[in-house]
């Protein structure tokens, strides 16, 4: 009598544990994310992500005496000769960079127009 109590209880444990509600199931197999508070004001705005298209690059070397740096740019996005770069230091500007090359793989030299540069400086078009 007591095994038999005991499978029954065991097995209405196991039910029950079994009939608790599951999210609802995507197309790939994934619960769905729970809904934020936000989500209705969220849901009548569309996100519109717009990828940077500016110039950006290092210094490399800089030469204080003559006043010239060398610049590290991505390859495929070098600055056109005669072009004017603002160089920045923890995101305040510092000084100005005109590229008068030559340019060597993804290195390029400009002259500094004003203020100065130090290795590690961010340079950028805008």
């Amino acid at each position: 009598m007591r095994i038999l109590l005991s499978v029954m209880v065991l097995g209405s444990l196991m039910l029950a544990g079994c009939a608790h509600n599951r999210p609802a199931q995507t197309q790939a197999g994934f619960a769905s994310l729970p809904s934020s508070p936000y989500s209705d004001a969220a849901s009548n705005q569309k996100l519109i992500i717009t990828p940077e298209t500016g110039l950006t690059g290092k210094v490399v070397r800089v030469n204080s005496t003559d006043r010239f740096v060398v610049l590290n740019f991505p390859i495929g996005h070098l600055p056109v000769l005669d072009e004017r770069l603002n160089v920045y230091r923890l995101g305040l500007k510092v000084g100005e960079v005109k590229v008068t090359g030559p340019q060597m793989d993804d290195n390029v030299v400009g002259d500094l127009v004003a203020g100065d540069a130090n290795v590690g400086d961010e340079v950028r078009d805008r």
